[in-house]
């Protein structure tokens, strides 16, 4: 056991532990109908995921020609506070998570959870669904504040990256997830991307720039080995 390549090893959240898409097409629905717009199909939300709620919600508004932000903002709102009450109705792990993460823990790997989901959320959705116990921290997208362009520091920022490697003691550290936006940061932190191809992937999983790819998350621990 002590011979495994990583000491700790980060995921992201949406498309790559958690099958969440029907939880946040509910809440991305009731904002536009809230708005006045039409409900998109609630499986199209796969295609909307990356980047975070807000740019989720954004892409369904500008598809149904845009608003102003002045206007947008009270739908953002309505989301989030939709989803604060409803974020684990239809959300489930994805098939071999639970296995994979005592298997990762019983090789001495320690485990961070890196998303651009607000931090609150992604804690209480991984409390419900009995699984925070396996991390020793949870960055959101909101958790590291904001840089000088008045963004938060999210992905692809490697900056979420960097405090996770640092909360989990530092050492080797590779980083599991589904998106351009994960892949992005793991480039920028330098350190090494297994891209989930089961997830909500926004470009053909091999070509996203991982250097492993995965179809299940059975295959993580054979994937982590070979690098």
């Amino acid at each position: 056991m002590a011979d495994f390549p990583f000491d700790a090893v980060g995921f992201d959240l949406d498309g790559t532990l958690l099958d969440t898409f029907r939880d946040l097409g509910t809440a991305v629905n009731h904002a536009l109908e809230f708005g006045g717009f039409d409900p998109v199909p609630v499986d199209s939300s796969k295609d909307l995921i990356g980047g975070g709620a807000k740019i989720m919600l954004a892409r369904a508004v500008e598809a149904q020609g845009g608003l102003p932000d002045e206007e947008f903002r009270p739908l953002y709102k309505a989301m989030l506070a939709f989803y604060a009450e409803n974020n684990a109705v239809l959300t489930r792990p994805f098939p071999g998570t639970e296995e994979t993460l005592r298997e990762l823990a019983a090789r001495g790997v320690r485990m961070g959870v890196v998303t651009n989901k607000f931090e609150e959320f992604a804690r209480g959705i991984l409390t419900q669904l009995g699984l925070i116990e396996h991390f020793e921290c949870v960055i959101g997208g909101d958790s590291l504040g904001r840089g000088v362009d008045g963004k938060f520091l999210a992905k692809p920022s490697p900056a979420p990256l960097f405090a996770a490697r640092e909360r989990l003691g530092g050492g080797s550290f590779a980083f599991v997830g589904d998106s351009s936006y994960d892949v992005k940061a793991a480039r920028s932190a330098d350190v090494p991307m297994i891209v989930a191809a089961y997830g909500y992937c926004d470009a053909p999983a091999h070509e996203l720039g991982g250097d492993v790819v995965i179809d299940s998350l059975d295959g993580l621990i054979p994937a982590l080995e070979g690098l």
